[in-house]
This record gives structure tokens, sequence and C-alpha cells, in this order.
């Protein structure tokens, strides 16, 4: 249904380091960089891009291909200064196999990284 998402910084360089550090660890990678906006995943889903407008604040779900990933993805963000807004584990009340992490991004955007397998 999306086909893609953007969310505005003004501090492109250390979103730009953030975004590919955590997102390697889902199997994700920058798939364009023109300066001033870059683009993640095959289908470059996911831009961030300098702008002087406010910061986007928003919620974003990335699926991650097992549990592991979940735990590198958040491991990773925390080294990186990421808030920490929910430590890797099950969340049954979504459902029995919903294995999730959050954090808060370097421009307070909640991240999450979910595995939807058992495992």
């Amino acid at each position: 249904m999306i086909d893609h998402i953007g969310l505005r910084t003004h501090q492109m360089d250390r979103m730009r380091a953030f975004y590919a550090a955590v997102l390697a660890e889902l199997g994700y990678a920058l798939s364009a960089d023109y300066g001033e906006s870059i683009a993640f995943g095959e289908k470059m889903t996911l831009w961030i891009s300098a702008s002087d407008a406010a910061p986007s604040s928003t919620h974003l779900a990335f699926q991650a291909p097992s549990r592991d990933a979940v735990e590198r993805f958040h491991a990773a963000a925390l080294k990186l200064g990421a808030g920490d807004h929910g430590a890797p584990g099950l969340r049954p009340h979504y459902h029995e196999h919903y294995y999730a992490a959050f954090v808060i991004d370097p421009d307070g955007n909640n991240i999450e990284a979910v595995c939807h397998d058992a495992c």
C-alpha cells in the first residue's frame, strides 16, 4: 500500500549515520544519497531530507527478518544515542508472536523493529 515515506530533519549528517547503522541490522541499505536527501531500501521506501521546516515526528515500524535482528537493531540504536522506548521482547497484546523493540531517533521519531514470526 505504501510506496514511500519521507522524514524531514535539521541534522542530516546525524540522521544519515543513525539510519545507515540501525537499518543495516535489519538488512536494509542506503540506496540513494543526493546530499540533502537520502533513501533506504531496495525500492527507496524511506526518504530523509534536510529541511528548514520542523522535523518530522512519527512512528515507523520496520520489518525485521528475525528476533535476533530486532535485538541488534535496538543495541545499535542505543549505541548511537537513541532513546530507549521499549526493550526487545514479545508484545502478546498485539499478537502471540509479535517481537519488537522501540527507540527514539535523533529527531524524536518513534522507531520500531518488529518480527512477526515464531522463533
